[in-house]
């Protein structure tokens, strides 16, 4: 299997193969669009990132959500429409078998944010 070794600003594809970053990328995009449409607009939730076991049997959907007050509120929201997400990889993803989807809070997007925030009030 060819291993992808080229770095993309934002996303780490470090030892998946080339099969896995382009099933990844395809769960991010339309685990966006299905959060976009089915969130009430109490809270944004982005989704960041989203890894594929090599065996393509589970998926890792990492989210933000903004405002902070409300992260845990979304990301039960989240956790409960897991089906309904599966139900759309299922009707848009050309892959015999659809993974099972886990979703997280990214918590290295959070630390980075805080960096970037500690770096501008040094300048």
């Amino acid at each position: 299997m060819k291993k992808v070794t080229h770095e993309i600003e934002d996303l780490d594809f470090a030892g998946q193969t080339e099969r896995q970053v382009k099933i990844g990328l395809q769960i991010r995009a339309l685990a966006q669009d299905f959060f976009q449409k089915e969130s009430s607009g109490v809270s944004l939730i982005t989704v960041t990132k989203a890894d594929i076991s090599r065996d393509l049997e589970r998926s890792n959907i990492y989210i933000t959500v903004l405002p902070e007050s409300k992260e845990a509120q979304a990301l039960s929201f989240a956790k409960r429409m897991r089906s309904d997400l599966r139900t759309v990889l299922k009707n848009k993803l050309r892959i015999r078998k659809i993974p099972n989807v886990e979703i997280k809070l990214d918590e290295g997007e959070k630390a980075r944010q805080i960096m970037d925030t500690l770096l501008r009030e040094k300048k």
